[in-house]
């Protein structure tokens, strides 16, 4: 049980929070949830102590085992299976007692320290470690790469690997998500749920949210309300409180009649499309929702340009990469105005290649890419927070776009986006990665596109933030085009998609939960274009090539027998192996062995305990190895 009395934290001269109180009891999945700034990160900090209350107390069983994902990782020539199995300290304690007791001959305490090691579930360590990386997309031979050989978005996914390696009590993940795609998302939703200790999560992804949570913690007034239910339950119970407030109120019609405005042009759009039927859904689902957002500072919205061209940008052939390498081949589009796009696909598929190309950063390689007179574009990606001048202050930025726009027209429009009084004046420099993403939003709406560009926009924001994003995003009369994990912003804000995979771009004829099964698919074909049994084009095969398919496929099958009997003999003698420690346990744990007269015996039992562990930990994880690589060739020889 998590005990918080009375509790203070004050920062600098901000005061987070001021005599709070709070319970949360095991086994509890809770969201913790509030503006950016609030002290999300400050109470985690406070629960890994790294941060003392100023005031009342805090009380966490002693025996907990704390885990949490760091933010940064430094580079490391460590490899990325040890870095992870560095996570789990016990494990490691264990191994280096082991090592020292081996080392200076010790086999009555090397045979209690196997025994530890064994009630720990430690000779499967590198198996888990492996079905982690493996799940949050890493490929095979990842794990002996160097931890500095990654980027940086591929060491926070080894943070979060290296967290849920660990065996923990309590689970403290703050934005899991960022950096993910939508497959490493689902996985770590089926993990989180799986998970049998007590989880803090922080994220701005709300149907992350809404299926891993049961309890939610809302930040706000210095204070902790806890509320029981998932992020939608939490909206329920603050809008019934919020609609009693007559102003309040009033505010809720303009804001449901913003939402019933974008219905009536949706279903002028949308007819026959099953996704389009799903979000209406949503739709109808969030007018019962949007009360609860009636009191946030946001309210901010992307107006499109004054005049417009039909199509805004038309691509003929267009074959896109890097250096002269293709990443994506011959896309040709019309994107008229209006249009709504969600780009799916895998990780390092070309969404964000596609992205670059469009906005002109990035030259096709051949091809004809062709906007139109009146194109505007407005695009939003995480480098763009980076090239923010972290010296000047929002409204500096602003009025170097426009130095004739008065001082007033400036700061109504920042205060939209929640930077008021001295705060628009304030060099960015001082702000959270959040704010840096709303001044980045900020100017992309000051200048009016009308054709959004968006690369996973909600990364760094916050759920409130993300509500008015996506309600922003529903009522721009512009075209957009949308890169997102995040399922509720793509639900509610696009009308079709396009499916970006294999090198090639094509219309995704489906929903969300429709992608979600292509995706699963997509895991044992991916590696099926290197594979000589298919063909390179889509033609009709002639006799003579499908014979030499044939031959080819019985070849593979052929090829995949010495690897089939060597699984099927290294799990005979793993079944061996477990049966003999079996019984070399049972004997230890006869009471007569411990006698004086039987010291000989006891030690030549413990030894022969420790050499069975290791030989079986060595066999087990071997085979795990193979099964994996057979299965997974199995798997493409029944795709082709």
């Amino acid at each position: 049980m998590i005990q918080m009395t009375n509790l203070s934290i004050q920062r600098g001269t901000t005061r987070l929070l001021d005599h709070a109180n709070l319970t949360l009891h095991h086994g509890w999945k809770v969201g913790i949830i509030g503006s950016n700034g609030v002290g999300k990160s400050s109470l985690f900090q406070l629960l890994l102590g790294q941060l003392q209350a100023d005031t009342g107390d805090l009380k966490i069983p002693p025996s907990a085992t704390v885990s949490h994902m760091a933010q940064e990782v430094a580079a490391s020539d460590r490899r990325a299976l040890d870095f992870l199995l560095d996570g789990d300290q016990q494990l490691r304690h264990i191994q280096q007692q082991l090592q020292q007791a081996e080392a200076g001959h010790n086999p009555s305490r090397a045979g209690e320290l196997h025994a530890e090691l064994d009630s720990i579930d430690g000779y499967r360590a590198e198996a888990r470690a492996h079905q982690l990386l493996n799940g949050l997309g890493f490929k095979p031979d990842d794990a002996n790469k160097s931890v500095s050989s990654f980027s940086g978005g591929w060491r926070i996914r080894l943070n979060l690997a290296r967290a849920l390696m660990c065996r923990s009590d309590i689970l403290l993940l703050d934005e899991p998500t960022n950096h993910l795609d939508l497959d490493a998302t689902l996985w770590l939703e089926q993990w989180l749920n799986s998970y049998q200790g007590t989880l803090l999560l922080i994220s701005h992804d709300r149907d992350f949210f809404d299926n891993v949570i049961a309890h939610t913690v809302h930040m706000s007034a210095q204070q902790l309300t806890l509320y029981k239910g998932n992020y939608t339950a939490f909206e329920r119970a603050k809008s019934e409180r919020l609609s009693q407030q007559q102003a309040a109120f009033e505010k809720q019609q303009e804001r449901i009649g913003q939402i019933e405005n974008f219905v009536r042009r949706f279903r002028a759009k949308a007819t026959k499309a099953k996704q389009a039927q799903s979000r209406l859904k949503e739709l109808e689902r969030m007018e019962q929702l949007s009360p609860a957002h009636i009191d946030s500072p946001f309210t901010f919205a992307f107006k499109n340009s004054e005049k417009t061209s039909s199509p805004l940008l038309s691509l003929q052939d267009v074959v896109m990469g890097y250096a002269g390498q293709p990443v994506l081949q011959k896309l040709s589009l019309s994107l008229t105005p209006g249009e709504r796009i969600g780009l799916l696909g895998p990780n390092g598929a070309g969404k964000s290649t596609l992205i670059k190309t469009l906005t002109g950063s990035l030259l096709p390689i051949s091809g004809q890419l062709v906007g139109g007179e009146h194109l505007k574009i407005g695009y939003f990606a995480q480098h763009q927070l980076e090239a923010l001048d972290p010296n000047a202050s929002p409204f500096l930025h602003i009025q170097r776009l426009s130095p004739k726009a008065t001082d007033q027209s400036i700061r109504d429009f920042l205060g939209s986006f929640d930077f008021v009084g001295d705060k628009a004046l304030e060099p960015v420099s001082r702000f959270s990665g959040g704010e840096k993403a709303r001044v980045a939003l900020a100017l992309i709406g000051w200048q009016r596109p009308n054709l959004l560009l968006m690369d996973e926009p909600t990364n760094h924001l916050d759920l409130e933030v993300c509500h008015a994003l996506t309600l922003a995003l529903q009522t721009f009369e512009g075209s957009l085009i949308l890169v997102s994990h995040d399922r509720h912003l793509l639900r509610n804000t696009v009308d079709s998609f396009l499916l970006v995979a294999e090198g090639q771009v094509k219309e995704f004829d489906g929903d969300l939960d429709d992608y979600q099964n292509w995706l699963g698919q997509y895991r044992r074909q991916q590696n099926n274009d290197n594979s000589p049994a298919r063909p390179a084009d889509s033609r009709s095969l002639s006799a003579n090539e499908r014979k030499e398919i044939k031959r080819l496929q019985a070849e593979q099958r052929a090829a995949l027998r010495p690897l089939r009997k060597q699984t099927e003999t290294l799990e005979q003698e793993v079944a061996r192996l477990s049966k003999e420690l079996s019984s070399t346990e049972a004997l230890l744990a006869d009471a007569d062995i411990y006698t004086a007269e039987r010291k000989d015996e006891l030690k030549s039992l413990l030894q022969r305990q420790t050499d069975l562990k290791q030989t079986l930990e060595t066999r087990e994880l071997h085979w795990l190895e193979l099964l994996e690589e057979l299965e997974e060739k199995e798997a493409e020889l029944e795709v082709e």
